[in-house]
């Protein structure tokens, strides 16, 4: 079988299923069964498929139809520029969270905080990312083991200065003074379970999805510790989910100042900053 016949024939089966942008999906699960870029896909669209290819092939498209996110299949996601490997134990880098590692970046170009943490690190994108943007070391944390593992990895991969610890939200820093606390948190009412995407309810880690009946659970949790550990003068920046800008205002308190919000493209609110007073 011709390459162009098998990217044809796999678009036309995702489509069939109803699967999102399946011509796209389609190229990007071929070009990973051939190990080979989208320019050589086209280059090379009269090649005959060899049937070790095919044979992946044939299994990442079932693997899509049975609802696997494509990321988890090619174990790759691009974000701020750069690649990085996902697996099922982390959360899929959102387009959306690129505000809060430009927040962060602007910040510590013009503040140059002395100590940066990213709670919640799942894959190290953001540490990862604010790191290379601003050439200096970031700490970072997560809950989980196995997402440690994804971002240490990763870590490897971009050379970059972050250096990872476990532990629950800010535990592991209770006798620290951070100047800058960076955090995409959970924030999905269990009770939205229902009613998500089942790519993202059946296979991202409900543990980083999932912030308790409300959505409000995680950052309570958190702003009542960043109250003790950012330095006075210190800075929160943290990701918004959907509806939650008010919860997250009211939490903050008399507290913290200089409150700012950043939207994303789509004009919802994403990113909340405030500054802590003594």
């Amino acid at each position: 079988m011709e390459l162009k016949t098998a990217l044809n024939q796999g678009a036309e089966i995702l489509e069939k299923a109803s699967i999102p942008v399946p011509r796209l999906t389609a190229e990007v699960l071929l070009c990973h069964a051939l190990q080979r870029d989208r320019a050589f896909l086209y280059a090379h669209s009269d090649d005959e498929l060899t049937e070790l290819a095919w044979i992946h092939y044939g299994r990442y498209l079932n693997e899509r139809l049975k609802g696997k996110p494509t990321q988890y299949i090619t174990h790759r996601q691009e974000f701020f520029g750069r690649d990085f490997y996902v697996n099922e134990h982390v959360l899929i880098p959102r387009p959306e969270t690129e505000h809060l590692v430009e927040t962060a970046v602007s910040y510590i170009h013009e503040k140059t905080p002395s100590c940066v943490l990213d709670v919640g690190t799942g894959s190290g994108a953001i540490a990862i990312s604010v790191a290379l943007e601003t050439r200096r070391e970031i700490l970072a944390s997560d809950i989980s083991e196995s997402a440690l593992a994804v971002a240490k990895r990763n870590r490897a991969t971009h050379n970059a200065p972050v250096s990872f610890f476990g532990g629950d939200l800010l535990e592991p820093v209770a006798t620290r003074t951070i100047d800058l606390l960076i955090s995409n948190p959970p924030y999905v009412p269990g009770e939205d379970a229902a009613n998500m995407q089942k790519e993202v309810r059946d296979w991202e880690p409900h543990v980083a999805l999932f912030a308790g009946d409300t959505g409000f659970e995680v950052y309570r949790r958190l702003i009542a510790s960043a109250n003790v550990v950012v330095r006075p003068g210190g800075r929160l920046l943290m990701e918004l989910g959907y509806r939650s800008l008010e919860g997250v205002r009211q939490m903050l308190g008399e507290r913290w100042v200089n409150i700012e919000i950043i939207s994303d493209l789509a004009g919802l609110p994403r990113v909340i900053g405030a500054t802590l007073i003594g």
